[in-house]
């Protein structure tokens, strides 16, 4: 049975779940911006952080140069990334985050341009939860995000991060 997102009782279970920190690594500028507005337009009200590169990420997941301040680096339930990005790139970052025992947990999605084949494969044998080719229109990007939203935050249980700072 589905509740449908107007019954009360989906409410209060949408309630009783804690927000979430999203973490988005992509190097494109515009595409963190119609990330953001995407989640806001479908309605996932969490905390959505952006880093730049597969080294920028690090250094946010270990608490790391700029990140290095208690309450700059909110550990992510969730991370949004792009496979594509200069110094580090996704498959590097997504090797380094799945060797880790202690961010091995945190569910990554991949959400980039490429739909290869190698690509997939690859993602998946590194560990990633899910591999999403990005919509080329603000309202495809609108659907995704309300999708990802809904599955990856009102009906999965994630782990508890703490939210620790």
């Amino acid at each position: 049975m589905t509740i449908p997102p107007e019954d009360p009782r989906h409410q209060r279970a949408a309630q009783s779940r804690q927000p979430i920190t999203i973490l988005m690594a992509d190097d494109d500028e515009d595409d963190r911006m119609f990330a953001e507005d995407a989640l806001v337009e479908s309605r996932v009200l969490n905390n959505f952080r952006c880093v730049e590169d597969g080294e920028e990420l690090m250094d946010y997941l270990k608490r790391r140069g700029k990140y290095a301040a208690p309450g700059s680096a909110p550990r992510p339930g969730l991370i949004l990334l792009d496979l594509n990005m200069p110094r580090k790139d996704g498959r590097e970052a997504l090797a380094e985050i799945k060797s880790d025992p202690r961010l091995r947990s945190i569910p990554v999605i991949v959400l980039t341009t490429s739909s290869a084949q190698e690509d997939i494969i690859r993602s998946y044998d590194l560990g990633v939860n899910s591999f999403v080719s990005k919509p080329v229109t603000f309202a495809g990007l609108v659907d995704v995000m309300r999708d990802l939203g809904r599955y990856w935050i009102e009906i999965v249980q994630l782990p508890d991060t703490g939210q620790e700072d």
